[in-house]
């Protein structure tokens, strides 16, 4: 079936969002979700669901529309987020719109967020959203979402990739994966010293069929850090895996606790927690 045969995904809201920052109106692209245009597949490591492509709606990507982006001035965050931005902010981000703009084009090209979205508009939304986190105050929890967030782009950037393989996807896809590992990192430490609790996120994620929770920051910042960490250094190595290991030991917790907890955690968990223990005994 062709593109332009296949039944549509999503629908413009009937509302018009109004951009706080430059004041223009634009309405948000939404998701349809019935009549199995979500047709779920595998979980992977990543806690990332997988969408099982369908004759009728074609490839479907949630994760694209999550981040709401003026047309106009590129100001972008979550739909809960977008009208909370700080009025002392907004002067700041009025000012910044022409570098968030260029910065768009000098990586990605010319983007229309106009039209229907596509896996580049998916990437580049929350390539913005990053680029707004630092005025957003700590009770919003921006660290933690700047994880999700790079966590995101990376799956979309692998997506990319497997479409234009010679498009250099992957080695962005590496780029946020490593951001995505400071982000969850320094998360779970300012959770851990009281000086940014995660709290602020409604939805930990890191996908959106399924909130993980504080469990899921822990396996999947101790998973980063396994993956990315000092891989050119190996005394520095040994001591992020030495971590990552305390990180993800913290999800057995204690007794009957660890029991109730869901299986995509508790397995993934054991199985890099054996993988941490014998690179560490190497």
């Amino acid at each position: 079936m062709n593109d332009e045969n296949k039944q549509a995904v999503t629908f413009l809201a009937k509302t018009e969002t109004e951009c706080p920052v430059c004041g223009s109106k634009f309405k948000k692209e939404e998701m349809m979700t019935g009549s199995g245009r979500l047709n779920a597949g595998d979980l992977t490591v990543e806690l990332r669901r997988l969408y099982i492509p369908s004759k009728k709606y074609g490839e479907v990507h949630p994760l694209i529309y999550y981040i709401m982006t003026c047309p106009e001035c590129y100001y972008s965050a979550s739909s809960s987020d977008f009208s909370e931005i700080k009025a002392q902010q907004i002067e700041k981000l009025k000012d910044n719109t022409e570098n968030r703009i260029s910065s768009v084009e000098s990586v990605f090209g010319a983007m229309d967020f106009k039209a229907k979205r596509t896996l580049m508009e998916g990437v580049v939304s929350y390539y913005l959203a990053l680029m707004t986190l630092d005025s957003f105050s700590k009770d919003m929890s921006p660290t933690i979402k700047g994880g999700i967030y790079c966590l995101r782009s990376a799956w979309l950037c692998n997506d990319l990739h497997a479409k234009h393989p010679s498009e250099n996807y992957d080695y962005m896809a590496d780029i946020f994966y490593r951001k995505a590992s400071f982000y969850y990192i320094k998360a779970i430490e300012g959770e851990q010293n009281g000086s940014e609790g995660i709290g602020g996120a409604k939805n930990l994620g890191p996908d959106l069929d399924k909130n993980y929770g504080y469990d899921g920051v822990l396996y999947i910042g101790a998973y980063l850090q396994y993956k990315y960490a000092a891989d050119d250094d190996e005394a520095e190595r040994k001591e992020s895996l030495a971590n990552a290991k305390r990180i993800v030991a913290r999800i057995f917790g204690m007794g009957k606790a660890s029991k109730n907890k869901p299986a995509a955690i508790l397995d993934n968990a054991k199985n890099l927690f054996d993988k941490i223990k014998n690179e560490l005994k190497e």
